[in-house]
């Protein structure tokens, strides 16, 4: 009972960064380049995090094929989610209201809130991004009995922009504070109650059950960075996200090898 709580308690921890970010996204206005090198940085820690952690371990456990299978299958689920949400108007939820905004830019336009739900749906979406991310942290405590401390980093760091991002679109849409933080206050709850599933219902799991929830939590991960993240990042920034993607990766990769 205690670890489960614990593991509610590490996935709390890691999306209270999105509680933080829609912080500053409501009370500063912070230029789009700093949210894209964020962004950018998180899908790298997020990718190198993927790649040794969660799809290396899965299949070093479990085997190549419920490895390929669930993995495979998290890509579709997720991409099959996002094209739904896309047409609510979520498409571009990792998205500054100034870049949105921005002559030039393709995106979803922002309309007011009595009209069309934008904000609800770019609630919904950032739970599309962050179940499979929970479910990954507390399943890193079923398997090894601590948390992943990479996986741990780039979820927090990738929260941020997505909080601040959304907050500011939000009351663009003059939507109250009491709203915005209501709704990643119940957010963060329930990636908590995502991060106790994922311990509850795997703890002591056979390594086949294992890997491939593990790996399709990571396909939809891999799915969102290639749909959300990059590019939106790449879109705010085109000189400097490859670094910062870059530096998210060495920074994720030696947490991975000195953990």
């Amino acid at each position: 009972m205690l670890e489960t709580l614990a593991a509610g308690a590490v996935g709390l921890g890691a999306a209270s960064f999105l509680l933080i970010g829609a912080a500053i996204g409501w009370l500063m206005q912070v230029p789009t380049g700093v949210v894209a090198g964020v962004m950018a940085f998180g899908a790298g820690a997020l990718i190198s995090t993927l790649a040794y952690e969660l799809v290396g371990e899965a299949h070093a456990v479990g085997g190549l094929a419920p490895t390929i299978g669930g993995f495979l299958a998290g890509a579709v689920i997720y991409v099959l989610a996002d094209l739904a949400l896309a047409r609510q108007g979520a498409r571009a939820r990792k998205r500054s209201i100034a870049l949105q905004s921005a002559p030039g830019v393709h995106a979803a336009p922002v309309v007011p809130a009595a009209s069309a739900g934008v904000g609800l749906a770019v609630a919904i979406g950032a739970l599309l991004d962050g179940v499979p991310e929970s479910l990954v942290l507390g399943l890193s405590i079923a398997d090894g009995g601590a948390v992943s401390i990479p996986m741990l980093v780039a979820v927090a760091v990738s929260n941020v922009p997505e909080g601040l991002s959304s907050a500011a679109g939000m009351k663009h849409e003059g939507r109250s504070a009491r709203y915005v933080f209501g709704v990643w206050g119940g957010i963060m709850l329930v990636s908590g109650v995502a991060a106790m599933l994922g311990f509850a219902l795997l703890s002591g799991a056979s390594p086949e059950v294992v890997a491939v929830v593990t790996t399709i939590a990571a396909g939809g991960i891999m799915a969102m960075v290639a749909n959300t993240m990059i590019p939106e990042a790449f879109a705010a920034d085109r000189s400097l996200t490859g670094l910062w993607a870059a530096l998210g990766f060495a920074l994720a990769f030696a947490l991975y090898q000195l953990g």
